[in-house]
């Protein structure tokens, strides 16, 4: 059995009211991945997610870029491991 790890990723740059979280949600749903996403007052987006690490690594790549509206500066990464609290990825 694969074990499941978690990321917790903050997102610099322009990624608020550019699609971001939305998009997020739909890449995590198609790569079976589950967590949250958010606005943080400091103009980042915060984001958990959980899954195997094939796909979690495919997520972040993602994130690297975000949508097209997104200009995404700086990533910080942190691994750990899965709590599997999540039944979905959705949007906070």
């Amino acid at each position: 059995m694969t074990s499941l790890k978690r990321i917790h990723i903050f997102i610099h740059g322009n990624v608020q009211k550019v699609g971001f979280r939305a998009e997020a949600r739909f890449v995590a749903k198609n790569l079976h991945l589950k967590g949250w996403a958010r606005n943080n007052p400091n103009g980042t987006v915060e984001i958990t997610a959980e899954g195997v690490e094939d796909a979690l690594k495919e997520f972040y790549r993602w994130c690297q870029r975000g949508p097209r509206n997104a200009r995404v500066d700086k990533l910080d990464l942190e691994w750990k491991e899965a709590t599997k609290e999540f039944k979905q990825f959705t949007i906070a």
